[in-house]
């Protein structure tokens, strides 16, 4: 398969009716028939289309970046792919011509998707990490950033998240689940600190850092740490934040890093006073509560909190799953489940349904965004046609597909509804007011710090569409497909 290019070719003039001026428009459609991020050239002209009205006037939070995870699952398949196929990935994911990731996670230590079980600082009693190494990841999770770094015009933020601690330094001296024992509190915050300058001698800076992955725990399955709220505060305010600080390092702590459904409680917490505050930038999210519910109350919530810090997405994946392999149908059908479609108790099971990939995708970027999220960041970038690897086998779906076997690349639906927000919302841009009249749409608009306008519209019905797009006088109107997701851009006036 040739590598997905986006195409940013030629402007199209689109004549308005009578009593409006022309709109400057570049529409960009994929959708369940057929079309990837497609140049759209047909138009129409209909009185009795639905009105969306772009609202710069009406201001909301800046955008700090979309993107995906580097994993070493996603490396090490890299590793195995022609010279030739691995560059046309990353050129597909941080490319000019590709989706222009802007915003990145990877992990410290290892994960599920990890081949095995490693961490940095493998010696018991090592107070002052003297034997601390990066080297388990130089063969893979580091030359996969270094490339992507240089294919980047603009660059991109990285953050990283650590399961767990080194099983020494916990009180079931295992990888998965217990929590971090008080007295290895101190070589815990220097952890972070050595794994910044580590990173730092291999040409990478580190933008973020979360505290710990998924504090609530995970079921005992893969590598974990539990935090109460108070614990993970307290361990910020007096021990993490003035080491990194002593140490020059600038880095944004983000808190919490699990569902958004219980948000509250950690941000209560984590605000409450300046002392408490003052070492965080913000709060991490994931999306695993729900397959279509984006609890707008809970986000709302933490930006009333905190309105100027970071909340941003840090994960989300299509998971316990399976994917399918060149089935572009499959990701436009609601026939995939979750974790909670087998595990939720009764009276949450309605979280769960199956429900369409793409439509989860293109849901919970624009409820995010609606909803005072400012950075986007999913999961995996490439796995394999099981959904791994991944030592605890809990396979998942990402993007990007590969099969080392036979050196193929499959660009899943998932990829395409992906650069729908990462290429064309920028970092720096300001999400605006919309006004649309049709509710079957959904929709999110920003203005990008070069004055450019983006919005994206989701028809995830299967019915055709038609909606007037309305700003300053201008207007035109368009036509959408059935089961799309469209990047309307309107060039700087």
């Amino acid at each position: 398969m040739k590598k997905p290019s986006i195409i940013l070719g030629f402007t199209l003039l689109l004549f308005a009716f009578k009593t409006e001026k022309k709109m400057e428009v570049i529409v960009y459609e994929t959708a369940a028939s057929g079309s990837k991020l497609a140049l759209k050239t047909t138009f129409v002209s209909d009185n009795s289309a639905a009105r969306i009205k772009i609202l710069p006037e009406q201001k909301f939070q800046t955008i700090t970046g979309i993107g995906g995870s580097f994993t070493e699952s996603s490396a090490s398949l890299l590793n195995k792919l022609s010279p030739a196929k691995r560059k046309e990935v990353i050129e597909a994911y941080f490319g000019d011509d590709g989706a222009k990731y802007s915003l990145t996670r990877t992990h410290i230590n290892s994960c599920d998707f990890s081949l095995d079980h490693y961490s940095y600082a493998p010696v018991a009693d090592d107070m002052l990490l003297e034997n601390f190494s990066v080297d388990e990841d130089k063969d893979d999770i580091i030359p996969m950033i270094q490339e992507a770094m240089a294919v980047s015009t603009d660059g991109f933020k990285i953050i990283s998240s650590p399961w767990t601690a080194p099983p020494w330094m916990k009180d079931n001296k295992n990888y998965v689940g217990g929590k971090l024992l008080p007295k290895f509190y101190k070589p815990w915050a220097l952890f972070y600190s050595k794994y910044i300058d580590a990173y730092k001698a291999e040409g990478i800076d580190i933008w973020g850092l979360t505290v710990v992955n998924e504090p609530h725990g995970n079921g005992n399955n893969w590598e974990s740490m539990h935090f109460s709220p108070k614990e993970m505060t307290d361990f910020v305010r007096d021990y993490m934040g003035p080491q990194l600080e002593k140490d020059g390092h600038n880095v944004k702590i983000l808190g919490y890093d699990q569902n958004r459904a219980g948000i509250q409680e950690w941000v209560d917490e984590m605000y409450k006073d300046e002392a408490s505050a003052k070492y965080y930038a913000g709060t991490a999210i994931h999306w695993y509560e729900s397959t279509y519910k984006v609890f707008p109350e809970a986000l709302n919530y933490a930006h009333s909190k905190a309105p100027n810090k970071y909340l941003i997405e840090t994960e989300g994946c299509v998971d316990s799953e399976v994917p399918k392999w060149k089935d572009d149908v499959w990701y436009w059908s609601k026939e995939a489940t979750d974790w909670g479609w087998d595990w939720a108790s009764e009276e949450d099971k309605y979280l769960h349904p199956k429900y369409a990939p793409v439509n989860r995708y293109a849901r919970d970027i624009i409820g995010c965004l609606n909803n005072w999220v400012d950075g986007w960041v999913d999961w995996n970038m490439v796995l394999n046609k099981q959904g791994g690897p991944n030592w605890f086998k809990n396979w998942c779906a990402a993007p990007v597909l590969v099969d080392v076997a036979t050196d193929e690349v499959y660009y899943t639906p998932i990829y395409y509804t992906m650069a729908h927000f990462s290429k064309f919302i920028r970092p720096g841009a300001v999400r605006i007011g919309l006004e649309i009249e049709d509710s079957s749409l959904l929709a999110t608009a920003v203005q990008n710090p070069d004055g450019s306008i983006a919005v994206v519209v989701f028809n995830e019905g299967k019915t055709p569409k038609k909606f007037t797009l309305h700003l300053n006088g201008s207007l035109t109107t368009i036509s959408m497909e059935p089961q799309a997701i469209q990047t309307l851009v309107v060039p700087n006036q």
